[in-house]
């Protein structure tokens, strides 16, 4: 069963008592996609699920494996790797595509005026863990996959 809703930027939107809710995803774990099904899934933001997979192969020699990872609500994501380091997520949604990355808040720190105010927003909203956290940033145009891309450049390079 996939769910349906409006969301933010972050791959989340606000719903009923404050809890959130995320993105149509491939939710069915019964059945692994191939990388190009979780392509074809992102309808209209094919290309860039295609560019932004790709690139982190090239540019940050990572290794992908398509995962089904923190239980049954996020679904089916393309995991990339450094050797055994995880780097980011990047989960196929209906139109779009949401890349999951923890980063340090000095990582964050470096990159936040390079980037536009909405994924300003997303960083100042993070999900803290350690000296840092996480975001789930919704790649739906050009501009937000330029500002993911910086976001992960920060990550390889650390």
């Amino acid at each position: 069963m996939e769910q349906k809703n409006r969301a933010d930027n972050h791959g989340f939107r606000k719903g009923d008592r404050g809890r959130f809710t995320m993105y149509e995803r491939m939710l069915d774990k019964q059945n692994k996609p191939a990388f190009d099904d979780m392509a074809a899934y992102c309808g209209k933001g094919m290309e860039l699920f295609i560019r932004i997979n790709e690139w982190l192969s090239d540019t940050c020699s990572t290794v992908q494996e398509i995962t089904f990872p923190y239980g049954n609500k996020y679904g089916w994501a393309v995991a990339h790797r450094k050797k055994k380091k995880l780097i980011c997520n990047v989960f196929a949604e209906n139109g779009a595509f949401t890349v999951m990355i923890r980063l340090s808040n000095a990582q964050f720190h470096l990159v936040y005026d390079q980037v536009e105010k909405e994924t300003q927003e997303c960083i100042d909203n993070k999900y803290p863990c350690g000296d840092g956290g996480w975001i789930h940033y919704r790649v739906a145009g050009e501009a937000h996959f330029c500002d993911i891309q910086k976001l992960l450049e920060m990550k390889c390079l650390s």
